[in-house]
């Protein structure tokens, strides 16, 4: 045997020996698994953090696997005929909505009774998963690396912003991940896993968005504004983010900015349903400060004009997370000087359904044959993905009907609701559960005759 057929064979062993060292970390990756009682419950974690708790409290973090319209919808879904690829994607969501109770085996899959997990695992995105977080397997479907204590007798170490932190109940360490969009993106990027189609992808949205510069100064992560969030202070990138100064713990030092923990995004409903009006209305401020409209009505006399709508306030795309669900669109009203409508776009009918001749920012995903479909575990292929990339706009030329159009006003409002009324209708019964819309933007002109 040659000198070169030798290290070939030794090159040979190298990359199988690599192989199987990926092989058995992805392996033990996706078999992650920790007693329930490693984790501490949020209620504990409350006795020294009394105000990030109750800014956590019905939060959508702690509301992720309580979130009834969530699970409503994905156990409608399973009810479909799904393939075996398809079922592994339905049977999955709870690795994002219930991530306690999913790494330890509370809940297995969707379809196992959601009410009956244990009451740890049903708070959601709670204290102890978050900040016993050491960095990320991968960038989607629940990546979060964990190291968890072994219960209250021994909590073992908490990760996060301040590398000064003392506590008498756990070890405390600065990490560098917890200042960054990186945590989010475990969860906040998901891949179906079987087809590999992305679902939702807002932390990829913000990766090439201007907010993730080079340039510290300019650099918003995030945190940047989702934890500097608080009552009356949207912190959007059109509104001003000041610091939140405080204690993190209770009689802790004073610091020039604690983060937030409210994590409302843009959903009003379930926060509201689980009385916090506050949290409902912090949603509400955080919509109504993303976007801005413009009209162009220097081709009118052509029965023509042309919205631009743009995204002024946030740093992944509008709407964001799963998009073919999230629902944002243009309502166009144009009255006669009578006040009578003459033209109309977008305005919901009587039972609150969007109409199809509605301009609609959202992601359509298909069955690999070009078909549109409705449940994401059978999504194939993207046929549409229009939306708002961060700080862009987007302009709709509207062709108008022939007519006269001076003396007119014309309206144009963009509007959000969380999920379809359609879908909410049919799987929890019509009237059940009326879905508000929000109001984000509205730009008016009146045309002089």
């Amino acid at each position: 045997m040659n000198k070169l057929t030798v290290k070939a064979k030794r090159v040979c062993v190298a990359v199988m020996s690599c192989a199987f060292l990926v092989s058995v970390v992805l392996c033990c990756e996706k078999v992650q698994h920790f007693e329930l009682s490693r984790f501490i419950s949020p209620e504990t974690c409350s006795g020294c953090h009394s105000e990030i708790y109750e800014q956590w409290k019905n939060s959508m973090h702690h509301l992720s696997h309580k979130d009834f319209i969530y699970k409503g919808i994905a156990l409608h879904f399973l009810k479909e005929k799904l393939s075996s690829d398809e079922l592994q994607e339905a049977e999955l969501c709870v690795k994002c909505h219930t991530p306690v109770g999913y790494l330890s085996g509370f809940p297995k899959k969707t379809s196992d009774d959601l009410d009956k997990v244990p009451d740890l695992a049903q708070q959601g995105i709670q204290c102890d998963y978050c900040h016993s977080a050491t960095g990320a397997y991968k960038m989607y479907n629940n990546g979060l690396k964990l190291d968890p204590g072994f219960g209250e007798e021994n909590p073992g170490t908490k990760r996060g912003p301040f590398k000064d932190s003392e506590s008498d109940f756990h070890k405390s360490e600065f990490s560098e991940f917890h200042t960054g969009s990186e945590i989010c993106g475990t969860c906040h990027n998901v891949k179906h896993v079987t087809f590999g189609t992305w679902l939702e992808t807002t932390y990829e949205e913000w990766a090439r968005s201007p907010y993730n510069s080079d340039k510290p100064e300019k650099r918003i992560p995030c945190q940047g504004c989702h934890m500097y969030h608080r009552p009356g202070i949207p912190a959007t990138g059109s509104t001003e983010r000041p610091k939140n100064p405080g204690q993190a713990a209770d009689g802790g030092p004073e610091r020039e900015h604690i983060f937030t923990h409210y994590f409302v995004g843009g959903n009003r409903f379930i926060p509201g349903v689980f009385g916090d009006k506050v949290k409902e209305a912090m949603a509400r401020d955080r919509l109504q400060n993303a976007a801005k409209i413009v009209i162009d009505d220097s081709t009118l006399s052509e029965g023509k004009i042309t919205i631009a709508v743009r995204n002024t306030g946030a740093g992944h795309y509008l709407p964001t997370g799963l998009t073919d669900v999230r629902q944002m669109w243009l309502e166009i009203v144009i009255k006669d000087e009578r006040g009578k409508v003459i033209y109309s776009s977008g305005v919901l009918d009587k039972n609150k359904y969007i109409p199809k001749d509605a301009i609609i920012y959202n992601t359509v995903f298909g069955d690999g044959k070009g078909n549109p479909v409705v449940n994401i575990s059978k999504a194939r292929e993207i046929l549409k993905d229009r939306r708002i990339p961060p700080l862009e706009a987007l302009k709709e030329h509207i062709s108008l009907p022939k007519g006269n159009w001076k003396g007119v006003h014309i309206r144009v409002s963009l509007l959000y609701r969380s999920a379809p009324q359609r879908i909410v209708d049919k799987v929890f019964g019509v009237g059940k559960h009326k879905l508000p819309v929000t109001v984000m933007t509205t730009a008016s002109k009146n045309i002089k005759k």
